[in-house]
């Protein structure tokens, strides 16, 4: 490929030097660079990308893509951008061959569910006996071949060898994670879209986006951008719903748990076990539980339905779904104790899990144990608290990911939220392994602990160490000191 074909979808403000020469290797990892290479310097991603263009120059790059000027020997070509975000984008498209093209692929955006709903998605169309692939939060997915991620949306160049990857490996179909700040970031730019879902929209990543107004216009991005050829599927129950799809050229689908839509459920029993639903009509069993996952479950199906699955098939293959890990994950011990963990970090999921712990066992204490992480948005810290008084039994706040911060300092502020008297209650350790044991060790019999923020994370970061911190050895070694 030369580098004129890998350039010719971006926005070139000018070039210096031969753009006929063939391009054998392109990527923004200055580290990946070979004889050969084109070097995407991707400028606004924390470090000057540009520091990397002498590195990437040693190494054999034949050609840089940055914004602005950049200092280049002869025989090296310099082409500069107006937007090195998405020219990184179309390049990474171009490379790989279109990928996105070649599957039908499936993009889901909101605060809360992204990772539960592509997950089950993903399930559900191998069980139909699909070839499918997954960008998630958790882990990326070729096939039944795992990948580790560290975004909910990566970078264009990993996304786009990903898919290239599962087309190799004959998928139909891929399920995608998009997050507020991949679409800002120009992450997901060029891909082709088949179906785009929205979830639901409450208070997340303020401290990125400044405000609520820019992280709704970031999401409804999305939308805007998918082709007439496209469906797009939205939660009709909550107040952005409509919103999000006025600009958008693609088909609307609609559906909701409240009134009419275009595909509509409602919950007829439940328990920890599972529940019961009726989905437009039809009765199915799920061992899922919650509103939440009520209105997950419905957006599965409307996208299998809309995709042209058989409607009674969709549904069989719901009732053998699970949750995604550290999604209402729960852990049954001694004394009839029910730990949940789940990854509730927004006041809105936290608010959903607790109301359906309440629902599924109303008469048992219900705990909870969460903290708030550090680096990140403060808005949220004590409207969490206030949840948890108002839903909760007892409270127990204790320390997440708290990275630069002092625990102690998240701990306080999320206290603001509390009345005086349920300030004097809480029960406030910085160490949450401590946390986790002592709201096991005091429980009542038949007790539900909620241990919120962390869900499917096996770590824990404090300053700039990642450290070992998986929920479930920890429950599980609690459980042993009170069998």
């Amino acid at each position: 490929m030369t580098l004129s074909e890998l350039i010719s979808r971006c926005d070139v403000v000018s070039v210096k030097g031969d753009t006929s020469i063939p391009v054998s290797f392109a990527t923004n990892d200055s580290r990946r660079v070979r004889p050969g290479s084109l070097f995407v310097a991707v400028s606004g991603c924390g470090n000057d990308a540009k520091a990397y263009i002498p590195k990437a120059i040693e190494a054999g790059a034949c050609a840089i893509l940055c914004e602005g000027d950049a200092q280049c020997p002869e025989g090296v070509t310099l082409v500069s951008v107006k937007d090195s975000r998405k020219a990184a984008a179309m390049v990474a498209d171009s490379y790989y061959g279109h990928p996105s093209g070649k599957l039908e692929l499936v993009g889901i955006t909101g605060t809360n569910g992204k990772t539960t709903t592509v997950t089950l998605l993903y399930n559900l169309f191998r069980d139909l006996g699909y070839r499918c692939g997954l960008l998630s939060t958790i882990a990326n997915f070729v096939e039944d071949e795992r990948k580790e991620t560290a975004n909910t949306t990566s970078d264009p160049f990993t996304i786009n060898s990903l898919l290239a990857e599962m087309v190799g490996k004959g998928c139909r179909y891929c399920f995608m994670e998009v997050s507020s700040i991949g679409v800002e970031q120009q992450r997901v730019a060029g891909l082709d879209f088949k179906v785009g879902i929205f979830s639901n929209l409450t208070h997340d990543h303020l401290d990125y986006h400044g405000s609520f107004a820019e992280y709704l216009r970031c999401k409804k991005l999305f939308f805007d951008t998918l082709g007439s050829g496209a469906v797009a599927i939205s939660n009709y129950d909550d107040r952005n719903g409509e919103v999000m799809l006025q600009n958008t050229a693609a088909r609307k689908v609609y559906y909701s748990c409240r009134g009419a839509a275009d595909h509509c459920a409602r919950i007829i029993e439940e328990s920890f076990d599972g529940m019961l639903l009726s989905i437009d009509g039809c009765q199915v069993w799920t061992r899922l539980i919650g509103r939440h996952n009520a209105y997950n479950i419905l957006a599965i199906y409307s996208t299998a339905v809309e995709l042209g699955a058989d409607k009674e098939a969709a549904l069989v293959a719901i009732s053998k779904l699970v949750s995604a890990p550290g999604r209402l994950e729960t852990l049954r011990g001694p004394r009839k104790l029910n730990v949940v963990i789940d990854y509730a970090h927004t006041p809105d999921a936290l608010e959903n899990v607790l109301k359906t712990l309440r629902e599924v066992a109303p008469d048992n204490e219900l705990i909870c144990l969460f903290g708030c992480g550090g680096d990140r948005d403060r808005t949220k810290r004590p409207e969490m608290a206030a949840i948890s008084e108002k839903l909760a039994d007892r409270i127990i706040i204790t320390s997440d990911n708290s990275r630069t911060e002092k625990t102690e300092d998240i701990i306080e502020e999320i206290k603001t939220g509390l009345s005086p008297k349920a300030r004097m209650q809480a029960i406030c350790i910085s160490d949450r392994r401590e946390a986790i044991r002592t709201a096991i060790l005091t429980a009542k019999e038949g007790a539900t602990i909620l241990l919120a923020g962390k869900g499917h994370e096996t770590y824990q970061i404090i300053g700039h160490t990642k450290n070992h911190f998986d929920e479930r050895e920890i429950v599980i070694e609690a459980f042993k000191a009170i069998e």
